[in-house]
């Protein structure tokens, strides 16, 4: 799996996109993809933008006790995705507060021009691993985050 960034390189990340083939496990009966794996295709792409920013969840958790959770989730389907179709994942920031963050994905057929399948708006907020109640991200994650969204 390979995650490219846009825009160009040396730029800010306003968004991420990624490639996801789909495989035989992601379709169900009738031979499309299952509505409910869109939403595993749109965590990774949240995930290999974080990464890309330099934030492991992992080491987050380790270091904080906090981790991220989806609070929200909001998805539209337009056309449905087939076996061996490659798709396109993006994630995109529409809204960063102290604990929470708002994305914004969509999932393509093809490229970044390619045909909308899926829309859906995601809020991921920080909560401490232990108690699952909210707290406010990390600094170094907050600033990472707003500079981002600043430069959307």
């Amino acid at each position: 799996m390979h995650a490219s960034i846009h825009p160009a390189s040396g730029e800010r990340k306003a968004f991420i996109s990624l490639p996801v083939r789909v495989y035989y496990e992601d379709t169900d009966a009738g031979g499309v993809v299952y509505y409910a794996n869109y939403l595993k295709f749109f965590e990774r792409a949240r995930t290999e933008w974080l990464r890309s920013l330099g934030v492991n969840q992992q080491t987050l958790k380790d270091e904080t006790g906090g981790v991220f959770v989806v609070s929200d989730a909001a998805i539209k389907y337009h056309r449905s995705a087939r076996l061996d179709d490659q798709l396109t994942i993006t994630a995109g920031l529409q809204h960063v507060g102290k604990a929470c963050v708002v994305f914004v994905q969509q999932a393509r057929r093809g490229g970044l021009d390619g045909e909308l399948l899926a829309e859906a708006t995601i809020r991921v907020g920080w909560v401490q691993a232990q108690t699952m109640r909210p707290a406010r991200m990390p600094d170094p994650v907050l600033r990472a985050l707003q500079g981002e969204a600043s430069a959307h």
